[in-house]
């Protein structure tokens, strides 16, 4: 079915008592997993959810939550560097903390995709205007990562409207197949489905 009638469809389920996540799954076919790597950060029109950001900083900062580099000593256990993944969606830091920060946090932040990157991260200059600037564009981006022949990605919330939904679903649908090694080929089909629904194939 067409991309508005699923969304319509989904909107037909049961009503939950929370607001479902909307998720786009694009199943992969002739992928070699070890050979074709896909790691792109993509920008939606429309904000999906709060991301929970901290930064790696030289200062405390009042914007964003901030673990300074004398603070660093503190996560040279599993189990601390465990909770601050587990506590954060996202990370970010100065430029010149980022050795400290790799040496330190990058054995956990880099299987987790979760290490600050400079598309997407990594402050050049530590002022509030960086700092607000990268924190917006967060909040609209999304990092996407090729671990299995499938891919899942939150594109809306039901409470948003179709038209939303929709622009999200091809803003991220459109970098994902530019990403894949043969493009369109690598796609063997296209689902979208809520967080408790079942997932409905969507033909483009």
């Amino acid at each position: 079915m067409k991309l508005n009638e699923a969304l319509a469809e989904l909107r037909k389920e049961k009503e939950r008592k929370f607001n479902q996540t909307v998720d786009l799954i694009i199943n992969l076919r002739g992928v070699d997993m070890k050979r074709d790597q896909l790691n792109v950060i993509v920008k939606i029109p429309h904000k999906v959810k709060n991301k929970r950001v901290c930064g790696f900083m030289t200062e405390k900062s009042k914007i964003v939550d901030s673990i300074t580099e004398v603070e660093f000593k503190k996560y040279s256990e599993k189990k601390a560097l465990k909770n601050l993944i587990n506590n954060y969606d996202f990370f970010i830091a100065v430029a010149n903390l980022m050795p400290k920060v790799a040496t330190t946090f990058g054995k956990v932040l880099g299987p987790a995709g979760k290490m600050p990157s400079p598309q997407l991260g990594v402050l050049m200059q530590e002022n509030d205007k960086n700092i607000k600037d990268t924190l917006e564009k967060i909040s609209t981006s999304l990092k996407i990562r090729m671990k299995e022949a499938s891919i899942k990605v939150p594109i809306g919330k039901l409470k948003m409207e179709d038209s939303q939904i929709a622009e999200n679903f091809n803003s991220v649908y459109k970098e994902i197949e530019n990403a894949l090694p043969k493009k369109k080929e690598s796609v063997k089909n296209v689902l979208i489905k809520t967080t408790m629904g079942k997932p409905l194939r969507v033909e483009l």
